[in-house]
């Protein structure tokens, strides 16, 4: 079996190398690019398995690079991001980017993600008619969902929303994207959605504080962690 091909898009030399190095110790095939523009001329020559995005390139804005990439690519693509920079992360998730990693991040959490974008990315989302992940199953065709065995009492809404990140298993949504997913392009209250979140968690959690299926990505959205 041929090695997965990872494009990688960095101009920090010190970052750039760091993930080469870890990427290649694990049997990946890398190419990477210092600039947006040989970015996107090698994701188009090479097709990569997926790519990984700086945003702040020195030729053109990374979210032009997602852009671009993405009008002509299902090919995953990751975002490597600064601390802080939400509204970022934000932006480039709603364009189509799969997941994304800030910096500084060590080697555990750079595979892990890896892993994660590889298999789930949004362009590949489960179309099965049952889903099982831990102890949480849902049958698609009956909308119904169990944890442990025990069947859940959802509201259409809850149920709307645990299908959609079901579907997208391991990538973080924004809040916007749930949103104009459940309740139409024109909604903006995302109070609701935390609502509506709360009343998921009481029925799915154990213990709904230190929830273990949907987590929080603060500012940006929600997740459905993978479990075993």
């Amino acid at each position: 079996m041929s090695p997965r091909t990872i494009l990688i898009i960095e101009d920090d030399p010190g970052i750039l190398n760091f993930m080469s190095a870890i990427l290649k110790g694990e049997d990946y095939k890398i190419i990477s690019a210092t600039e947006g523009s040989q970015g996107i001329s090698l994701a188009a020559t090479w097709n990569p398995d997926l790519i990984m995005l700086d945003l702040g390139l020195p030729d053109m804005d990374g979210l032009e690079v997602l852009k671009t990439i993405r009008s002509w690519s299902k090919t995953p693509i990751m975002i490597v991001s600064a601390r802080g920079h939400e509204q970022e992360k934000v932006a480039a998730l709603d364009e189509g980017a799969d997941d994304y990693i800030t910096k500084p991040f060590g080697t555990s959490e750079l595979l892990a993600r890896i892993r994660t974008a590889l298999r789930h990315g949004i362009h590949t989302e489960s179309k099965a008619s049952t889903f099982e992940n831990g102890e949480l199953a849902i049958d698609f065709e009956k909308r119904l969902v169990k944890v442990e065995g025990k069947e859940v009492h959802l509201t259409p809404n809850e149920y709307k929303i645990i299908q959609l990140l079901a579907r997208h298993l391991g990538k973080v949504l924004t809040h916007d994207t749930i949103s104009k997913s459940i309740w139409g392009p024109y909604h903006m209250d995302n109070q609701t959605l935390r609502v509506n979140m709360s009343n998921i968690r009481r029925k799915l959690e154990k213990n709904p504080a230190d929830p273990i299926y949907i987590i929080t990505e603060i500012g940006i959205g929600y997740r459905m962690v993978e479990r075993n």
